[in-house]
């Protein structure tokens, strides 16, 4: 089963109704992704992206549950542990707190493909976010990622998805179909927070 750890936009970019909680993907949505075929294995790795504490902030502070939800293959593979995994998320939890800003709780998935019931696009991490908070409920959710594999996830929980394009040279194939599937398409985390934010004024 996935690991859960407690741990303390464009103007095309619409949201209209009122949301409770934003499920984040991490890579390329909190964190400089990665070439294809490398990984985020350690917090040296990591680089958070411009505008991304004061984003989250900005939804703790409006009321919003922020969950991060994350493919983690590269446990399946061995290049890293789930308690390198659970340090990395520490590490950015620290980071964000000085900042003003904090993610409710971290949910990844340790598998390969076809090993499990929570990789995304398949819905396990959204179902055990629904577990722990009850009140979680597709209609007042909004997930925020930059794959597919994103828009797919939150299509089949029944969420809004926003697509965030990221940068060219680490996007990933089906990022042309993600962008068409989704309900809207932003440029970066901090311009999808501000148009969320602005609807619901």
């Amino acid at each position: 089963m996935a690991m859960i750890i407690d741990v303390g936009r464009s103007s095309d970019c619409e949201v209209k109704s009122s949301v409770a909680t934003v499920f984040l993907d991490r890579d390329g949505v909190i964190n400089r992704k990665m070439p294809e075929g490398e990984y985020v294995r350690s917090w040296l790795d990591f680089e958070m992206l411009p505008g991304v504490a004061e984003a989250i902030g900005r939804l703790n502070r409006a009321g919003k549950s922020v969950f991060v939800v994350s493919n983690q293959r590269g446990v399946a593979l061995g290049y890293y542990t789930n308690e390198d995994v659970d340090a990395i998320h520490n590490a950015l939890q620290s980071t964000l707190n000085a900042n003003g800003a904090h993610v409710d709780r971290f949910y990844f998935c340790p598998h390969d493909r076809g090993q499990c019931a929570c990789r995304k696009p398949l819905t396990g991490l959204f179902e055990q976010a629904r577990a722990e908070f009850p009140q979680v409920e597709p209609r007042t959710s909004v997930m925020i990622g930059d794959s597919l594999s994103d828009v797919e996830f939150g299509q089949r929980a029944g969420m809004r998805t926003l697509f965030l394009a990221g940068a060219a040279e680490t996007r990933r194939a089906g990022a042309e179909e993600a962008a068409r599937l989704a309900d809207s398409s932003c440029a970066s985390l901090a311009e999808a927070v501000d148009i969320l934010l602005q609807d619901e004024k």
